[in-house]
């Protein structure tokens, strides 16, 4: 029997049951969660993916605390139940869909959350990411946007609270087909690992919302790429779309941007806005790259672990630690101030920063 809790709304994607997600093992379904407050500090995250074929959902929580990043990684099997949006501990409840949504973190050996993220505007639809590796369909997924503000606490090991009077930040819905679970190790002729270079700058300012990101092969040349308004409290109707060029800095020794500025052709926005770091959020506590973590791998009926990692004397070149957030101070050309975060992950050469080595780090 396949039919499950899903199969009584409006959601189908194929004629079958919604249990069965087209024909493509690497499908999957994915929120996403970040939050800071105004001076950029408590940063923390969550992820929570459903991988249908694989019949696994996992989920993280993330916070950092006084220079350590505190994580829960939580998988467990899926049941076939698309509509589950469960994994361990972790959960997210969608209140009223495209506006409000709500995170619960049970208590997991001192670690708990109970977040409420409330939209800003109605969210941005990314152009659809299609990338290929000679035949083989490497990325095609759907990803839409959406900045917002955040009630509600956290507590880790007996220290709980409140998030910070105007805490922001910015959440995803993606849904597609990714590398999840276990690596196929079947090579494909005549194509060598591919490098990966990718960038994404959602930003609050006071009167609205920019989005930008962009994808790049080793030569800089962006495959995808967009920019995005939504003024505040901005219907469907009202989000703007746009152009934008960003110059980059690297950390010396590293894969990590020190900086940025980005020119924008978007109607609403500044036509120049720069970026100065705060801070710096590890993407593996999330489960992106993690080695034992990593999306979609199977751990048997329920699994949760909490990790702390130490941000200081990270190696910033190990694999595991290539993919950043870091949150950012944006200041526009006419003065605006917002604050935001710049993700950045690279993976081989890319000739425009001089990266010319798998894992080479910047001069």
């Amino acid at each position: 029997m396949v039919l499950s809790r899903g199969d009584d709304f409006p959601i189908h994607q194929t004629p079958e049951p919604v249990a069965y997600a087209g024909t493509d093992r690497n499908f999957y379904d994915r929120y996403f969660f970040n939050g800071y407050a105004l001076d950029g500090s408590g940063f923390f995250a969550v992820a929570l993916g459903i991988y249908p074929h694989l019949d696994v959902v996992d989920a993280h929580f993330s916070v950092i605390r006084d220079g350590v990043q505190h994580c829960i990684h939580a998988s467990a099997e899926l049941g076939m139940e698309r509509m589950v949006m469960r994994a361990g501990p972790i959960a997210v409840e969608v209140v009223e869909p495209l506006d409000k949504l709500r995170v619960v973190v049970d208590d997991f050996e001192g670690i708990s959350a109970d977040l409420a993220f409330i939209g800003r505007s109605f969210p941005i639809e990314e152009p659809r990411f299609t990338h290929r590796i000679g035949p083989r369909a490497f990325m095609d997924y759907t990803r839409m946007t959406q900045n917002g503000r955040y009630q509600g606490w956290i507590e880790v090991d007996g220290d709980r609270r409140e998030l910070a009077e105007g805490t922001m930040g910015t959440r995803d819905r993606s849904w597609g087909v990714r590398p999840v679970g276990t690596r196929d190790l079947q090579p494909m002729p005549g194509h060598t690992l591919p490098g990966f270079f990718w960038q994404w700058t959602p930003i609050n300012f006071t009167n609205g919302s920019l989005f930008f990101h962009v994808n790049n092969d080793e030569h800089g040349e962006a495959w995808n790429t967009r920019a995005a308004w939504a003024q505040e409290g901005a219907t469907a109707s009202d989000l703007t779309e746009g152009h934008g060029s960003m110059r980059t800095r690297l950390a010396a020794g590293t894969r990590w941007p020190s900086g940025g500025t980005l020119s924008l052709a978007l109607r609403g926005a500044p036509e120049q806005v720069t970026f100065e770091p705060l801070g710096r959020f590890q993407m593996r506590g999330l489960g992106y790259t993690h080695p034992d973590w990593n999306h979609g791998l199977y751990h048997g009926l329920l699994k949760v672990v909490r990790e702390d990692i130490a941000l200081e004397g990270l190696d910033p070149l190990a694999p595991e630690n290539l993919h950043v957030q870091i949150p950012v101070r944006v200041r526009g050309s006419g003065g605006e101030e917002g604050i935001g975060v710049f993700e950045q992950l690279i993976i081989g050469p890319f000739s425009p920063l001089g990266l010319s080595e798998f894992l080479d780090g910047a001069d």
